[in-house]
């Protein structure tokens, strides 16, 4: 079905609108990701958009025609729109030129297969959802499996965590549990939960670590509960040659799990 669409008030453009808050994202069970590129890589991991919405000042793309093909084959809706409506949609005032409407994922721990990858990301009250959008992204850059949030954590399907991403939040497993829930689960099966810590910990490189692998990050300002840190199986510190007494917690996410990818490969 196409459509368009030439009214800031329609009804329509106030749903896509509330997409980009949590509470309606909650109860529709749907978000919003925008850009060709960002919806071609969800079209190549088997997630197409239920709804596609297009800017009429776009510019013809082959791409994008794929997508319109594959949206309408799948009983989705096309709508077309200016590109001042597609900015209220979005919130950007400079949106690209297409953003679609996607069913959020499964987010349970029984949908980890812990086999899948040798490593894990995991994250504990990440309060920032562009440091979540960038730990999926490096996640998918070291071949992870996926990215499991613990506790009150952002949103993944926020516009910002889906934009920060890049992509990643449709090649990457997302699950979500509380601390009790998650620790139950890994000590069913295999998995080694590491975490940088200064607390009876070894030096990051070369430590043993063990696939498959759970890199645990923690709050930005907070950093890991003393009950967590004391679960893990192993500790390792990083240097701070500088004045800063950590990392961020994305980047000290992304240094630990290139260092396990070394060992692990190595």
């Amino acid at each position: 079905m196409r459509r368009e669409i030439t009214g800031f008030s329609n009804p329509t453009v106030k749903y896509l609108r509330s997409l980009r808050e949590k509470k309606h994202r909650k109860s529709s069970g749907k978000f919003l990701a925008e850009g060709l590129r960002l919806l071609t890589d969800a079209r190549e991991c088997s997630h197409v958009p239920e709804t596609l919405v297009l800017s009429s000042a776009r510019d013809p793309h082959s791409l994008l025609e794929a997508l319109e093909a594959e949206v309408l084959a799948t009983g989705g809706e096309v709508i077309e729109t200016s590109p001042d409506i597609l900015a209220k949609i979005t919130g950007k005032s400079n949106p690209q030129a297409v953003a679609g409407v996607f069913a959020e994922f499964d987010t349970s721990l029984t949908g980890i297969d812990r086999t899948a990858a040798d490593i894990w990301l995991v994250a504990q009250a990440l309060r920032d959802p562009g440091n979540l959008g960038t730990m999926l992204r490096t996640g998918d850059a070291v071949g992870a499996g996926g990215l499991i949030l613990l506790d009150d954590c952002a949103d993944p399907f926020s516009v910002e965590a889906v934009r920060a991403s890049m992509g990643a939040v449709f090649t990457q497993k997302v699950a979500r549990a509380p601390w009790a829930e998650f620790e139950s689960w890994l000590r069913k099966g295999p998995g080694q939960l590491v975490a940088a810590s200064l607390r009876d910990a070894v030096p990051y490189r070369g430590a043993p670590y063990v696939a498959p692998c759970f890199i645990l990050v923690g709050n930005e300002s907070q950093g890991l509960p003393e009950a967590y840190e004391a679960a893990c199986d192993l500790r390792v510190t990083m240097p701070m040659k500088g004045r800063a007494d950590s990392l961020n917690a994305a980047m000290a996410g992304a240094v630990l799990a290139y260092e396990v990818l070394a060992v692990l490969e190595g």
